[in-house]
């Protein structure tokens, strides 16, 4: 986004390239346990990261590259402060040829902001003429974006002859536990997840792709997030806006993401996964009056250094079987990490990569607020399973509601020259 300025303003810019961050952010489990640490992508500065400091620090010129990468980006890359996520219905007169030209187009559009470069000519050279670009990122740093396009289940139906190569595992979600959703924050024929260091860098990527689709689709449902799910090297584990840290016990290592992430032999979606979104309404007020005693059995953690109940530091492991001098669990069998822990979910772990978000002022008078809850996994079965056990029995159920839903198929990086899920049209 530093095209169109002149060498003396790109100087300045080179010479203002780290911002000292606060510790943590803020974090958002969707299931709201979460994890301590992502393993790192690629990126032209994955290499300094683990020599960082838990008051980690922001380096807005780091860039993520695009194309010709093992897995798309913006999934086990270490998150960035920000995200915008936003879907997609294409119009009815759309067509195969529509959609593949979207994909293209979006495909060297990301490939460009990724860089931080504009998609065109922010001021055109005749004053008549429109900017191809909307420049409110022009002269910011690339702020490390990325951004991921997922496929719903109903780009697979008649319209576009693609019935045939819908993924086995992309069925619609099952009704659930908590489940109070929204039609309006429900499903959408693609997905866009935009992630970046800094707001309006991710805003204007997202503002920019939903421009390049008039005509073709329509936009749906969008959250603005803030405040890191998960924290990669050198990043210390954010809080949730209840005031936990979340991100703790999160996938983070390859054979993990080998193992519950990446779609393996499986055609055009090998190298890819699956992705849920969940919007959670947090009632922030009510949460805000309960006793400190009973919030830390709830989550089964301590809310100052978030150690399990069964130990003294956050990365202690927790113990379920351990009791107290009542006799009883130490870890309430209610208590949100013992419901959510893969060692009471037969092994099952899930990428959470959540965000929260704030909706201003609701008709009540109350904070609209709560958790944009991004998960990946290589079987969306696998959150349908824990989101079941977390409904059952779950004690955070009380502050909570599930109120949007949808899951898409991510189609693996595309190689440079190509676009996203060209392989699916073949």
């Amino acid at each position: 986004m530093t095209d169109n300025l002149d060498p003396q303003q790109q100087a300045g810019l080179d010479r203002r390239r780290l911002l000292q961050g606060a510790a943590g952010g803020l974090l958002a489990g969707g299931a709201l346990a979460g994890a301590a640490t992502a393993y790192a992508s690629s990126s032209s500065h994955s290499s300094s990261d683990a020599a960082r400091s838990d008051k980690d620090t922001v380096d807005l010129s780091r860039t993520h590259p695009f194309y010709d990468q093992p897995h798309p980006a913006g999934i086990s890359t270490p998150p960035q402060r920000h995200a915008l996520f936003m879907t997609f219905d294409l119009v009815d007169r759309a067509t195969r040829s529509d959609l593949q030209v979207l994909l293209a187009r979006w495909s060297a559009a990301i490939a460009q902001l990724a860089k931080g470069r504009t998609i065109g000519a922010v001021q055109p050279a005749r004053a008549g003429a429109v900017g191809a670009d909307t420049g409110e990122a022009a002269g910011l740093d690339p702020a490390g974006l990325t951004v991921t396009v997922g496929l719903g289940s109903s780009i697979f139906d008649k319209r576009f002859g693609l019935e045939h190569r819908r993924p086995a595992l992309l069925e619609e979600l099952p009704d659930l536990p908590s489940d109070q959703i929204q039609p309006s924050l429900s499903g959408g024929d693609l997905s866009v997840q935009a992630c970046a260091d800094d707001p309006q860098v991710a805003y204007h990527a997202v503002r920019n792709l939903a421009r390049m689709v008039r005509g073709t689709a329509e936009t749906g449902w969008t959250v603005m997030g803030f405040g890191r799910a998960s924290a990669g090297p050198g990043q210390e584990t954010p809080r949730n806006l209840m005031g936990f840290k979340d991100g703790t016990r999160n996938i983070s290592t390859p054979d993990d993401y080998d193992h519950f992430v990446w779609v393996t032999d499986d055609g055009w979606m090998s190298g890819g996964t699956y992705q849920v979104v969940r919007k959670i309404q947090m009632n922030l007020e009510i949460w805000d009056a309960d006793d400190i005693a009973d919030q830390q059995n709830i989550f089964g953690r301590t809310k100052s250094a978030g150690a399990p109940l069964t130990g003294h530091r956050e990365m202690d492991t927790p113990d379920f079987h351990a009791t107290g001098k009542d006799g009883k669990p130490a870890i309430p069998g209610t208590a949100h990490i013992a419901l959510a822990a893969h060692e009471n979910n037969g092994g099952t772990k899930i990428l959470r990569r959540a965000y929260n978000y704030t909706d201003g002022i609701n008709k009540y008078g109350q904070l609209d607020a709560g958790l944009l809850m991004i998960i990946y996994a290589n079987d969306p079965d696998h959150f349908v399973k824990i989101q079941r056990r977390l409904g059952a029995s779950d004690r955070l159920n009380e502050y909570i509601q599930h109120i949007g839903s949808g899951l898409w198929a991510i189609p693996p990086a595309p190689r440079s020259g190509h676009f996203i899920a060209e392989d699916l049209f073949i």
